[in-house]
């Protein structure tokens, strides 16, 4: 493979992993609530990968039993995102991506018994590895976030939920039109559920961004964040190894808790106790991924 093409996928797929980091800070300066954002921002994404797999044209050949399983991995993915804004409201960005962390623990649970392969014991050490950490996080956080802990750990569970299963099935259709079918039934599941709340008078406002800026953001969430991130991050998986992409993914905590320091002065907000959790946490997902590397060779 030509070094070009190895230097290229190398930057798209840090800039999507930079991208995916920067979903927590929009999130965080978006005015409107969890819920809001996620049916704007599934909105807006189906629509743009809408146009891009041309206008549905090739959703024709996939049998309709697959559509309907790729629309049930929706459903949780919009979950996820609901729980995964309710962590950032509800605590901050920097809390939120923290707990995001706790994936791989649950997906060294979840793999085995979904696609019925051995269980990966180096995997699920370094997993359990992560729980002290998240315990002195909590530990050492103002009671009025740990419900964001609360939340951010359920959107992570959702989130090893639906990665194992898009890990069973990715290979059955183009991850384009993948991405078209989970996230427009993610909308649609939203929509129900704002729906419902509305009947029972719980309606979730303001419905429409209430400022330029957050329509500003909403769009650079969907478009770029969401979008484009997607589309590099299939592009780089012609030209790296799942060690290399895998590698340049678990740097998303890091990116984001940068950005939140930066953009949002998040540190004024927490303690070197939830830093060195944080050091923990991240310093084990790269252990896993040098141990990994080791067993593979």
């Amino acid at each position: 493979m030509p070094a070009a093409q190895h230097t290229n996928a190398t930057i798209q797929i840090h800039v999507a992993v930079f991208l995916f980091g920067f979903t927590a800070i929009l999130g965080d300066l978006i005015d409107m609530s969890a819920i809001m954002i996620v049916w704007w921002r599934v909105l807006i994404t189906s629509i743009s990968l809408w146009m891009l797999i041309g206008f549905g044209k090739m959703l024709r050949d996939l049998p309709r039993q697959l559509i309907v399983k790729y629309a049930g991995i929706g459903f949780i993915i919009g979950l996820h995102w609901i729980t995964f804004y309710g962590a950032i409201k509800l605590a901050n960005a920097s809390v939120a991506l923290i707990c995001m962390s706790t994936t791989t623990l649950f997906t060294a649970l979840i793999e085995p018994l979904y696609i019925r392969t051995k269980v990966n014991y180096t995997e699920l050490a370094i997993s359990i590895a992560i729980l002290p950490a998240m315990i002195l996080i909590v530990n050492h956080l103002d009671i009025s976030q740990i419900n964001g802990v609360i939340s951010g750990i359920v959107s992570a569970f959702l989130a090893a939920v639906f990665s194992v299963m898009n890990k069973k099935y990715i290979k059955e259709a183009d991850p384009i039109v993948i991405s078209y079918i989970e996230l427009s039934s993610s909308w649609l599941l939203i929509s129900v559920i704002l729906l419902t709340m509305n009947l029972f008078g719980q309606s979730m406002s303001p419905f429409f961004p209430p400022t330029i800026y957050d329509w500003v953001y909403l769009v650079i969430l969907a478009l770029l964040c969401t979008t484009l991130a997607q589309i590099l991050t299939l592009k780089a998986l012609k030209y790296l190894s799942a060690f290399e992409l895998n590698l340049v993914v678990n740097l998303e905590p890091v990116y984001g808790i940068l950005l939140a320091i930066v953009i949002l002065k998040e540190h004024k907000e927490l303690n070197p106790m939830f830093y060195l959790g944080a050091a923990i946490i991240i310093g084990s997902v790269f252990l896993y991924s040098y141990l990994n590397k080791k067993v593979i060779k």
